[in-house]
C-alpha cells in the first residue's frame, strides 16, 4: 500500500479534543484521524445526493478528457 503524508492544521481546541479522544481510545491521533476519514468516505458513498453529483462530475471530466485526446 502506498502511503501519502498530509499536513493537518486544526484550531487548538479541536487538536486538544482530538488528543483527548485518542488518549481515551488508547490509539494514536493519526489512527483517530484515519478512522474519521474512513467514516466520512463511507458516509459520502452512501449519500444519494453526493452520488448524483459524483456521476455528473465523472461525465463532465470524461467529456473534457475526450476533447483533449483529439
Amino acid at each position: 500500500m502506498t502511503i501519502k503524508s498530509r499536513t493537518l492544521r486544526l484550531p487548538a481546541d479541536q487538536a486538544e479534543a482530538l488528543e483527548a479522544i485518542a488518549g481515551v481510545d488508547e490509539v494514536s491521533v493519526n489512527e483517530e484521524i484515519q478512522l474519521a476519514i474512513i467514516a466520512h468516505i463511507e458516509a459520502r458513498r452512501s449519500d444519494p445526493d453526493f452520488r448524483q453529483r459524483l456521476k455528473a462530475s465523472i461525465e463532465r471530466n470524461r467529456e473534457i478528457l475526450e476533447r483533449l485526446a483529439r
